[in-house]
């Protein structure tokens, strides 16, 4: 509804639901977003490590993005491209309108480079070149972007082009956003390029080199910031995605339609960290009391004043499992680092040790950790011993050291990478 248009009747009529509202009990991060407000038309905070959002409003409104779309262009030319491969500049990102590096037609340089300019100068030369080199054409590109979207359940996105230039058919939302940037953060690619201040690249025309410096002014005014982008057009206008990491914790912030951008990113930094510290429950390797299991991987949640105390898990085995330890499948307890969990009765003579012939490879069941009756983790439990490596497939496969192990400058050699990477074991 158009404020302007509110009769006198309906404002009377929102001043009593709004009353009403103040009487309902709210959840954690509901009661916590009143305290905090921002100049934008839609923003939200989120915490990478665990995914939870710490702040929405309007999070879910779909609208204009401009070159926060350069975001998903990023990832999906590193995750589908090889990095030291050589883009040529072509007819159709020379000269392309909105901000750009100045490329020359048939100019050439690698992907990584040009990842740099995409992010720290926005250049939409950039991004139209390196739409055609990894997707063999722009729309090409931009059915992968859309693709990784729908795997990501970005419900309030699509793309229609890689640079973020107002179209029809082109838009996402604040949360949706918060989720694609959480996600991209874990890319060691991706967040080595976002949070870069300054950087060189060969220039083959000139004979000074290319010299870039990062349009994201959060790098420089808000202590720990490592990312990620801004945007603008005259429709859209003032976007930011932005990021820090204090004491171990990282989160990002998205305005989008902010006249006061800095400003607000640094509140809603603030709030996050003040708010929503990052809590250890579980580590690697610990053991599950009154069992002889361990836990296959740290979990780590940002809670609220008073969630703690509203934490439980429960410990669930699997069928092999389940019958060593005489049918008893699961149990409750208390989450937290070193409370093991209590599963009842018809544990004592489980002895899951994993034995010769193991299909599971020593897996042998969940722990399942809620905050309420909400569930928000599951950390897998296996045999002593016969805990998985812990370094995890997707960071070998982008560490820079085995990045030319999965070329892609091709379709033909992205899809023999896609599988090499599939069926990658180590050594």
């Amino acid at each position: 509804m158009n404020m302007k248009t509110l009769t006198r009747k309906s404002m009377l009529s929102l001043l009593l639901c709004v009353l009403l509202l103040a009487l309902v009990p709210v959840s954690a991060v509901s009661a916590e977003n009143r305290s905090i407000s921002t100049h934008a038309r839609a923003a939200a905070l989120i915490d990478v490590t665990s995914g939870r959002i710490l702040y929405s409003s309007r999070g879910d409104e779909p609208m204009l993005i401009a070159s926060l779309t350069k975001i998903m262009t990023a990832l999906v030319a590193i995750e589908n491209g090889d990095i030291t491969s050589k883009v040529k500049v072509g007819k159709n990102a020379f000269a392309k309108e909105g901000s750009s590096l100045y490329l020359k037609l048939g100019e050439e340089m690698t992907l990584k480079d040009m990842l740099y300019g995409l992010m720290l100068r926005s250049g939409n030369d950039a991004a139209t070149a390196i739409a055609e080199h990894v997707g063999g054409s722009e729309q090409g590109f931009v059915y992968l972007m859309n693709a990784k979207a729908q795997e990501l359940n970005l419900k309030n996105t699509h793309f229609a082009n890689p640079h973020g230039l107002d179209a029809e058919g082109h838009f996402s939302s604040a949360n949706d956003l918060a989720v694609l940037t959480a996600y991209a953060m874990h890319n060691p690619v991706f967040k080595e390029i976002v949070a870069t201040k300054e950087k060189t690249a060969d220039n083959p025309y000139e004979k000074w080199d290319y010299k870039w410096s990062n349009k994201n002014k959060m790098l420089r005014l808000y202590e720990g910031a490592d990312g990620v982008k801004t945007g603008y057009t005259k429709k859209a206008l003032r976007c930011l995605v932005s990021s820090a990491t204090r004491d171990g914790q990282q989160l990002v912030a998205v305005t989008l339609n902010d006249g006061n951008d800095w400003n607000d990113h640094s509140s809603l930094l603030d709030f996050g960290f003040n708010h929503y510290p990052l809590k250890t429950l579980v580590e690697r390797g610990e053991a599950v009391k009154g069992y002889s299991l361990v836990t296959g991987k740290a979990f780590a949640y940002p809670l609220g004043q008073g969630e703690e105390a509203r934490l439980v898990n429960k410990l669930v085995l699997n069928a092999d499992t389940q019958a060593a330890a005489g049918g008893n499948a699961a149990g409750t307890g208390s989450a937290g680092a070193g409370s093991g969990v209590s599963a009842g009765a018809g544990r004592a003579g489980m002895n899951a040790s994993g034995s010769e012939g193991d299909v599971n490879f020593g897996f042998r069941g969940v722990i399942i950790l809620q905050l309420g009756d909400q569930e928000i983790g599951r950390v897998p439990v296996y045999t002593p011993g016969q805990l998985p490596p812990e370094t995890s497939p997707y960071v070998e496969k982008y560490n820079a050291a085995s990045a030319s192990a999965y070329p892609a400058g091709t379709w033909l050699q992205a899809f023999g990478s896609a599988l090499r990477a599939l069926f990658h074991t180590g050594e």
